[in-house]
Parts: structure tokens; C-alpha cells; sequence
């Protein structure tokens, strides 16, 4: 855990520096200076080009984790064409996907005509994007497996991030078209996607020449990365879907204004889940690798300390959105527009503190044995979204969108913790808990105070019952020794006493 603690934490540093940037770019510049419509046909065609991804990647992200402790060489060397196949694969998925979705234009027009014909000017525009994001994550991935998580985190949180407000601003003072916004931002994850690859080939040690004797010679674990990876693709289709079904809902049922307006609420519940991102990246390969050996006892242990810790973070900084959700519309530019989104972020933000919090779950399952199930969850993940989209849209807007995210994935995460409880892995314990318990009752005291005892005062409100719940339960956290893990690592950073 030492190792995935330190570079979770370089990791999470450098996200955070990019939810900054992201602050700004959300809270005064596309609030300021874009149309709801306008925000919301730059979130679904990133969503569009995200979906493609998913598929043409033909389930490299996982496969290349999960089967890479056998082209690990004595020394700790990738060799034996892994590099290759990494570069490769992908290839081959992106132009099998790019000519499935040019053949899928009329229909999908039709479907986004009605209510946002904007989208469909920009449908063939999707394909330079997702072919730049595709080898921006795979390099990203290629990275995660030789523990280097820093640099690629950097790209992704920081750097793309700081491309899109200076192409967010050029558009605002009219130096850009909206058609020069839009092929910005392909060329912006196509910067991205060079210097991570660049970086990859810096780490050294890297080759490109494929091992066909070592290929012939492993012919049996060549046909179990075939199986596993036919059933990734299969569950790829409903494991990418569910988690931008509501935007591509919204967009077709209610237009893009009402799209844009729920992006700003998704950009604000996705700070919960930011964490995982550095947490899991780092710690995936060695739960491969514990897989590998058959240790479920240092399996157990390590998800059961990445779970914990994440609940920790992140529902801490669910509660920090949460107590100052009316400031953060009091000060959003043109913020009584998107505060009818007030309990969507609520909703959404629970939604993030479930994937953040058992993700790891999931990715244990996907390397173990019983794999093929998850194909089985993504598919009641996407089908249970699909109905409840359908079903709530209609009736409750973009509420019955959020609520359709929450109940989808607390199904989902719910049916992988009892089959990998049943694999042998023990996830759930008391510090787990104990850390539910208090976030709980923060929440039920501030609803108490809000109701029992109002602060008129937005302002002071806000920071009043920031000082006195989140305060209080950081110190009850710290005292208690939620997480030892964080307890250990604020103790190895502390000044030294003269």
C-alpha cells in the first residue's frame, strides 16, 4: 500500500490542480459566456467520442493490466511484443467502430434531429476525437502498468484541461468559430494523446517488435486473452453506455439547453469521485498481480483499504458540495439557470461516491475468474438504465435522469460485492463502517441545522457549518483512525518538532 499511497497522492495533487482549472473553466467561463446550448453540444459530442472509445479499444485498458504480469520478464521487463499488441489492438477496433458508426448517420440523425440538430452537424467530427482519446488512454495505460501514474495523470486532469479553457476563451472574445471550437478540441486531445505516448517511449524499455516464437509457445494464454477480451468488448457496449445514457437521453427528449444545464450539475457531482481515478490506476496491477499468485488474503486486504479510504475522501467531499451547494449557484455566473439542478447534484453526487467507492470491486472481478459475470452486470446496468431513462426523463426531467444513475449503479455495484465476496474476497469491515456512520450523520445534522437553526446570510451559512460538521468530522475521522493508511501518511509529512 506504501507505493500506491505515494503515487495516489502525487496522482491526486495533480488532479485536483486540474479540478482547479476545471473550477474556472465551469464556474466562470462556460457559465459566462456560453449558451446552455452551446455547453451542452461540447458535452455530448466528448460523451459520443467516449462511447467510441469504449468500444474500439476492444477491451485493451483491462486486458493489458490484467495479463500483464505474464509478459513480465524476470528483471521486471514488458517484453514479448506487449507493447506491440498494446498499439495494435486498438487499431484494429477503431476501424472495425469508425465504420459502423458512419453506417449508423441516418438513424442516429433522426433520433438527435428533432430536439438537437446542432449535434448532428458535428457527427463525423466525433471520429478525429475519439481516435486521439483512444491512444491517449492507451499510453495512459501502458503507464499505470509500469507504475507511472504521475505524468499521464497530469495530461488528463491538467493539461487537457487547460486546452479547453484557452479554446473555451478564444471562442468567448470570437476568435473561434463554433466550428473552430470544435476541431480545437479534437487537436487539443490529439496534443494529449502525443505527449503521453512520448512519455511512454521516454520510460524506455519499451519495443515494438511482436514475439512470434513466445506467441507460438503460449498459445493457451493467448486463447484465455481472446475469451476474456470477446466478453470485454460484449460488456464494453453496456459498461461505457450506462454512464452517458442520460446525457444522450437528454439530449434527444429535452435539447441541448436542458443537456448543458445537467453537464454543469455532472461537473460538479464528478468531484467526488476524482480520487479513484489515481487510487485505482495505481493499485489495478497489484491486484492483478495478487489475483495472479492466488493470494485472495492480500487481495482482500488491499480493496479493503482502497474501499475504505475512498469512502473516506470522497464522502467528505460529497458533504463539502453539499453544505454549500446554495453558494456555489449564488456565485456560478447566471447560476438561477442551472439551480434547478440543486438536487440533481445531490443525486449524481451519490452516484459518483458508489463508483468511486467500489470500483476496485469491479476491477478485482474483471481479473479473477468468474470475469465472464461481469459482462452479465454491465448488461443490467445498461438495460436498467435504458428503462429508468426512459421511464423518468419523461415524467421528472433531468431529476428522473439522476435517479435513473443512482438506482442503476447502486444494482450494478451491489451484484459484483456479493460475487466477489462469494470469489473469496472480504471487502467490507469496521472502519468501513464506522466511516458510513459519520458521513451519515454530518448529513443528518446539517439537514437539522438548516431547518432548526437558518442562517440568513448565505455567506456565513456556508462557512459556518463548513467549520462546525466538516471540521468536527475530519477531527472524529483523524482521532478515530478511519483510515490508518492517511493517518500514517499525514504523520510522515509533518514538520519535525524542534
Amino acid at each position: 500500500m506504501g507505493v500506491i499511497a505515494k503515487q495516489s497522492l502525487r496522482g491526486t495533487i495533480v488532479t485536483y490542480l486540474g479540478i482547479a482549472v476545471g473550477f474556472v473553466t465551469t464556474f466562470f467561463v462556460l457559465t459566462r459566456f456560453l449558451t446552455t446550448e452551446e455547453i451542452g453540444l461540447a458535452r455530448v459530442f466528448i460523451d459520443a467520442a467516449t462511447l467510441f472509445i469504449g468500444l474500439a479499444q476492444l477491451g485493451t485498458s483491462n486486458s493489458l493490466i490484467r495479463f500483464s504480469p505474464y509478459f513480465k520478464t524476470e528483471d521486471g521487463r514488458l517484453e514479448h511484443g506487449f507493447f506491440f499488441w498494446a498499439i495494435v489492438v486498438p487499431l484494429i477496433g477503431f476501424g472495425l467502430f469508425a465504420a459502423i458508426y458512419c453506417a449508423c448517420h441516418v438513424p442516429l440523425a433522426a433520433w438527435f434531429g428533432e430536439k438537437s440538430p446542432l449535434f448532428v452537424g458535428y457527427y463525423y467530427l466525433v471520429l478525429p476525437l475519439a481516435f486521439f482519446m483512444l491512444y491517449q488512454q492507451v499510453a495512459e495505460t501502458c503507464a499505470n502498468v509500469l507504475m507511472h501514474i504521475v505524468l499521464p495523470r497530469a495530461v488528463r486532469e491538467l493539461i487537457v484541461r487547460i486546452g479547453l479553457l484557452v479554446l473555451y476563451l478564444l471562442y468567448a472574445f470570437h476568435v473561434l468559430s463554433l466550428n473552430g471550437l470544435m476541431l480545437g478540441i479534437c487537436l487539443n486531445y490529439g496534443v494529449a494523446a502525443t505527449i503521453n505516448i512520448v512519455y511512454l517511449f521516454r520510460l524506455g524499455r519499451i519495443s515494438l517488435r511482436p514475439d512470434w516464437p513466445w506467441l507460438r509457445q503460449n498459445h493457451q494464454l493467448i486463447r484465455r486473452y481472446l475469451t476474456y477480451t470477446g466478453f470485454l468488448i460484449v460488456s464494453a457496449l453496456a459498461g461505457t453506455l450506462a454512464p452517458i445514457l442520460s446525457s444522450f437521453f437528454i439530449t434527444a427528449k429535452m435539447g441541448l439547453d436542458s443537456t448543458g444545464i445537467f453537464a454543469i450539475a455532472t461537473y460538479i457531482a464528478v468531484m467526488v469521485s476524482i480520487p479513484y481515478r489515481s487510487v485505482t490506476a495505481i493499485a489495478s496491477p497489484q491486484i492483478a498481480q495478487t489475483l495472479k499468485d492466488q493470494d485472495k488474503e492480500g487481495c482482500s486486504l488491499l480493496v479493503r483499504q482502497v474501499t475504505s479510504n475512498l469512502l473516506l475522501i470522497g464522502g467528505f467531499i460529497l458533504l463539502g458540495i453539499w453544505l454549500n451547494i446554495d453558494l456555489i449557484f449564488h456565485v456560478l455566473p447566471n447560476g438561477q439557470t442551472y439551480a434547478q439542478a440543486r438536487d440533481v447534484v445531490l443525486i449524481l453526487s451519490l452516484s459518483q461516491l458508489i463508483l468511486a467507492t467500489f470500483s476496485v470491486c469491479l476491477n478485482t472481478l474483471n481479473y479473477s475468474r468468474l470475469y465472464a459475470l461481469s459482462m452479465v452486470y454491465s448488461f443490467v446496468l445498461t438495460i436498467t438504465a435504458m428503462v429508468l431513462n426512459s421511464v423518468l426523463i419523461p415524467r421528472y426531467g433531468m431529476t428522473g435522469a439522476a435517479w435513473s444513475n443512482l438506482i442503476a449503479y447502486a444494482l450494478y455495484f451491489v451484484l459484483i460485492l456479493i460475487t466477489v465476496r462469494c470469489y473469496g474476497i472480504r471487502i467490507l469491515h469496521r472502519r468501513w463502517y464506522a466511516t458510513l456512520a459519520l458521513l451519515v450523520a454530518i448529513f443528518l445534522l446539517n439537514m437539522l441545522l438548516v431547518r432548526y437553526l437558518p442562517i440568513p446570510n448565505i455567506w456565513l451559512s456556508s462557512i459556518v457549518r463548513s467549520v462546525i460538521l466538516l471540521g468536527g468530522g475530519l477531527w472524529i475521522a483523524y482521532r478515530a483512525q478511519l483510515s490508518p493508511e492517511i493517518h500514517a501518511l499525514l504523520h510522515s509529512i509533518r514538520l519535525p518538532r524542534h
